[in-house]
Formats: structure tokens, C-alpha cells, sequence
């Protein structure tokens, strides 16, 4: 008998390998090895202040990069990991490309599913958003210059939190924008969406009312899936009149895309400088 579809027409087993950004990076191991030795070496050669608490439980830290100059821009980034794996220490080798463009960068941790939800972590982040633009003058950074971003999980997070009139602009690579799809995943077992927290939690569904301008990022070698999102949220965006531009990444994938943001001239890296600047203008 022929398995039903769930979602788009495809059946269980079609919608996992679809979503399967592991499963689809055949040495995506060795590549978060990579990042992690990169992150160690990122932290044992520049100034960073650890594991900064913006509230009590124990993955509520945040690693502050400062930039060499003071009153510049930061960026809030949050790690991937489908909202289950993954630390700040893995990805903080992102953080060497804005700093070479004298940026901030504030990357974060959130507590994972299953040992709390998605509403807990959108929560959590609001709440280190909090935390960190009320202490930005002190760190020497321009509290009016803060852009969010990160990548999948990270970039859904990110997403959340674009509609604060703290949030400049926004960085968005590789995320899940629609979490209808995700609820049907096997992955959902440790993730725990029903229909209501994913239409909760669907930022394309909660559209901002004024925002500033948004990166819409996403690898060219990356799954069908992720691409769909991507473009999809980016079009529903600039329908809805907020200023947002659209960046396929060709040769790479869910994971190398990284790349271009610890690159000093990366792709991503210049879409950070350009959205410091166009967020500028908006001032």
C-alpha cells in the first residue's frame, strides 16, 4: 500500500530526507570539527569576554567579542543545531569575519529541546536581547546599531526577533521560516511542535509591522527545502513593504555557507557590512 503524503505531497520517509541537512552533507561531521577547532583558536587569539549570564539556567551565556574600536555595531548571533544540538563554543569561529570589519559580535546559547520548547527558547532570546542591549554602552558598543542573525535553527531564532525596535537589520542564513513542515518531522519527537507552536513560532506567519532591512541567506547546493524557505519568507517579506535582499551562496551547502561569514571577504560577511550601512541610513 502506498505511503500517504504529509506534507506537499510527500509521505514521512520523503519529508525527512528533505529536511535531513546532515543526512544530505555526507562529511558534515568532519566540517563541525572543523568549526570547532577553529572557534578554540578564535578563542585562545582574541579578547572575548565568557560565558556573560543573562539569566540563571546553565546554557543561559552569552561570548562577547568586542570589536578594536569603541561605538561600533554588534552582532547577536545564535547557533544552529534544529534546536536540539549544538553550542556557542562550536560556532563561535563565525565571529572572525565581522571582527575583521571592526563588528561585535555576541554569540549565544539557549537551552535545548527536549528539556524545554520552542516557545521556551523564543522566550530565551527575547530575554538575552534584553540583557545584552541594556548593557551595550557598557561594553563599548552603539546600543542603536545591533543586527541579528545566525544560521538554521539559529536563523529561525533570529527571525523571532526582528520585529524589536532594538533590532537594526537581520542576517538569515539556511533557516526554517514555515514550521508546519517540521512538526511532521521524525526530529519533531525531541522538538515536541504541535499545530499551534508551530503556527506560534512560523515568523513568515508573523510578519513585523516595521522592520529593518533583512539578509535572506541560504547555500546554492543546499536541500530543495531549505532553499523553498528561504525564498519564500525573503518574497513574503518585501510583499509586506520591509526592505529585504536575497542571497543564494553557489558551492556551498547547510554547512560550508558558514564559511563566508568567518571570512573577512565573505559573502555573508559583506552582506553584514552592507546591512550595518543600510541600517545607518535608516537612522
Amino acid at each position: 500500500m502506498a505511503r500517504p503524503p504529509v506534507y506537499r505531497g510527500m509521505t514521512q520517509a520523503e519529508l525527512d530526507r528533505a529536511y535531513d541537512n546532515r543526512g544530505h552533507v555526507a562529511n558534515y561531521a568532519a566540517i563541525l570539527a572543523r568549526w570547532a577547532e577553529e572557534s578554540a583558536a578564535l578563542y585562545a587569539t582574541v579578547p572575548v569576554l565568557r560565558d556573560l549570564s543573562y539569566d540563571s539556567g546553565p546554557r543561559h551565556r552569552i561570548d562577547l567579542f568586542p570589536a578594536a574600536s569603541l561605538g561600533r555595531p554588534t552582532l547577536f548571533f545564535i547557533h544552529g543545531g534544529y534546536w536540539q544540538w549544538c553550542n556557542k563554543e562550536e560556532e563561535a569561529f563565525i565571529a572572525r569575519g565581522p571582527l575583521a570589519h571592526d563588528i561585535n559580535v555576541a554569540v549565544v546559547e539557549y537551552t535545548l529541546c527536549p528539556a524545554t520548547n520552542l516557545d521556551g527558547i523564543v522566550a530565551e532570546m527575547h530575554s538575552a536581547l534584553d540583557w545584552l542591549t541594556q548593557r551595550l554602552f557598557e561594553f563599548g558598543a552603539d546600543p542603536k546599531r545591533l543586527i541579528v542573525g545566525g544560521s538554521s535553527a539559529g536563523a529561525h531564532l533570529a527571525a523571532m526577533l526582528t520585529g524589536r525596535a532594538d533590532v537594526q537589520s537581520a542576517l538569515l542564513v539556511s533557516g526554517n521560516y514555515n514550521l508546519e513542515p517540521i512538526r511532521h518531522l521524525g526530529l519533531n519527537a525531541v522538538i515536541g511542535l504541535d499545530e499551534a507552536s508551530a503556527l506560534r513560532n512560523s515568523p513568515i506567519l508573523h510578519l513585523p509591522v516595521a522592520a529593518g532591512p533583512v539578509c535572506f541567506a541560504v547555500g546554492g547546493g543546499e536541500l530543495p527545502e531549505m532553499i523553498r524557505q528561504t525564498d519564500e519568507y525573503h518574497a513574503a517579506w518585501t510583499k509586506a513593504g520591509s526592505p529585504g535582499c536575497l542571497l543564494h551562496i553557489d558551492g556551498t551547502d547547510h554547512f560550508t555557507v558558514m564559511d563566508e561569514l568567518s571570512r573577512p571577504d565573505g559573502q555573508l560577511t559583506a552582506a553584514l557590512v552592507n546591512l550595518v550601512g543600510a541600517g545607518e541610513k535608516r537612522l
